[in-house]
């Protein structure tokens, strides 16, 4: 006589369905089929082998009998499946440098030596603090293996590599003797002007004086296409800045001097002193800048990191500095006294200093710096007169005060000693800064 069990087991009674289903979900979702565990007598041959499946919880213990339950509703496996953990998201590639080398591919082809490779990554940002990220003690360890693992270029027009800055006696000899037609120019205009004193009448004496500008301003152009005060094209603004600030070294003080008096009341007198000792100076500023760029080129190709390149340039730079200095200060006071000047003009040798750097900027590729100094001191020479005319406007009187102020204690050379020194530390400050790197030295 059968069993009520087995026949409820057997006739698959909704409730005891639900409820072994509700009994057997296992703790782990992932378990393929529940089970339901009821005690019954231990009749093992009533069970179909199929319907044998092991608990996961624990194995049911003897006399028991195992009962398979109906899958789960598909509402019930979908959110089980939501929640098991998402997969681990995937590493980036076990080699940085390849990664580094896909996204600087365009630097590692077009480069001829590891130095530009440096140079490039340097000026996209990456220090040598960066490159120890890509197993790399500095940037120019970083850049030789770049360097030595970038493909070979298809073969096309090879492209000359720019010769280092070296002893090349007849380069040297051409460009020296270009910087010294400008100031040849000056002095045989000056001259003849102090020659034909008194002899000829104005106008013969104007057309020499425009002569010896165009003859001047042709030879400073030659003289500035070369190296090592060749610039890029680009810098066409500079020029601008430059031809006011040199009319203002030569007309400024006079027309200063009317304006704070009282004037204008008429032409001022004109002071060539300054254009002919900045012209005679070009020679030394041409030198200045071969040395600087010669030595940082040497320090460059033997420093191995980045602080040290920079730690050993910088005092190449005052020194630089400081030697264009030293050789402008002479040729200014030779050309005041030939002009009968009575002291050193400090305007003029904040102007030449100016003037230096800022083509020295320039010629390692570095316009926007010397151009935006210019400017500044242009600003400055001109808001001095502005302002002094202002002043004279009811309610305005304060706005002269300051450069009364200074015309009392320094002349009216104080102005334009103020703008163009103010301009030129600006200036020297920066250019300590932006030379220092190697990116500044690849193209000089």
């Amino acid at each position: 006589m059968p069993r009520p069990e087995d026949a409820a087991v057997q006739a698959g009674t909704p409730a005891d369905t639900e409820a072994d289903t509700h009994a057997g979900t296992p703790a782990d979702p992932d378990a393929a089929v529940p089970v339901s565990v009821r005690p019954a007598a231990p009749e093992p041959a009533d069970v179909p082998p199929a319907e044998l499946v092991a608990a996961p919880a624990s194995a049911p213990a003897p006399g028991t009998r195992v009962t398979a339950v109906p899958d789960r509703a598909p509402e019930i496996s979908s959110r089980a499946e939501r929640r098991r953990p998402a997969a681990p998201a995937r590493r980036g590639p076990a080699d940085p440098v390849k990664s580094l080398m896909h996204d600087h591919r365009d630097l590692c082809e077009r480069a001829v030596s590891p130095l530009e490779i440096a140079a490039g990554l340097e000026a996209h940002g990456l220090t040598d603090r960066t490159a120890a990220r890509y197993r790399h003690r500095d940037v120019f360890a970083l850049a030789e293996e770049l360097y030595a693992r970038t493909p070979a270029r298809p073969a096309g027009p090879a492209v000359a590599a720019p010769p280092p800055p070296g002893p090349d006696t007849e380069a040297r000899a051409g460009w020296t003797l270009l910087a010294l037609l400008p100031g040849a120019a000056c002095l045989a205009t000056a001259g003849l002007l102090r020659v034909t004193e008194g002899v000829v009448g104005g106008g013969v004496r104007a057309a020499v004086t425009v002569t010896g500008a165009l003859l001047a301003c042709l030879a400073l152009r030659l003289c500035l296409g070369r190296r090592p005060l060749r610039a890029p094209e680009g810098a066409g603004r500079a020029g601008m800045y430059a031809c006011w600030l040199l009319s203002f070294a030569v007309y400024g003080e006079g027309l200063l001097a009317q304006v704070v008096s009282g004037g204008p009341d008429g032409a001022w007198a004109a002071a060539p002193a300054p254009l002919l000792g900045l012209t005679a100076s070009l020679a030394p500023a041409v030198w200045c800048a071969h040395l600087f760029t010669v030595r940082a080129h040497r320090k460059l190709t033997g420093s191995r990191a980045l602080e040290e390149f920079g730690a050993g340039v910088r005092p190449l730079l005052l020194a630089a500095v400081a030697l264009f200095v030293c050789a402008l200060l002479p040729l200014l006071f030779l050309a005041d006294l030939g002009f009968g000047g009575d002291g050193l003009p400090v305007a003029a040798a904040a102007l030449g200093v100016l003037f230096f750097l800022a083509r020295l900027l320039a010629a390692h590729g570095l316009p926007e710096p010397g151009t935006v100094a210019l400017a500044a001191a242009c600003a400055m020479e001109a808001a001095a007169p502005a302002l002094v005319l202002a002043g004279r406007l009811p309610g305005l009187e304060p706005l002269a005060r300051p450069v009364h102020a200074l015309v009392a204690a320094g002349g009216t050379g104080a102005v334009p000693a103020l703008a163009c020194g103010a301009a030129a530390l600006g200036l020297l400050v920066h250019a300590s800064a932006a030379l220092s790197r190697a990116s500044a030295h690849t193209r000089a």
